[in-house]
């Protein structure tokens, strides 16, 4: 069975998500590194909803 979410790789870029978030809440932390950590999160945002759209074609599909 499919896991409704995407398998565990949504739920890897989940949690990786949320420790970027936690490294951008640090008030010390320079423009140039949240801008990086910006473009980090961004990235896997795109990932994770490719990873979400294709569980859901397969899902679509049933079983070949």
């Amino acid at each position: 069975m499919t896991d409704p979410i995407g398998s565990g790789s949504v739920r890897g870029l989940a949690d990786r998500l949320r420790e970027l978030a936690d490294q951008l809440r640090d008030p010390e932390l320079s423009d140039e590194r949240a801008a990086e950590l910006a473009r980090e999160a961004a990235e896997l945002v795109s990932q994770a909803g490719n990873e979400i759209d294709r569980t859901l074609r397969e899902g679509e599909s049933g079983p070949t």
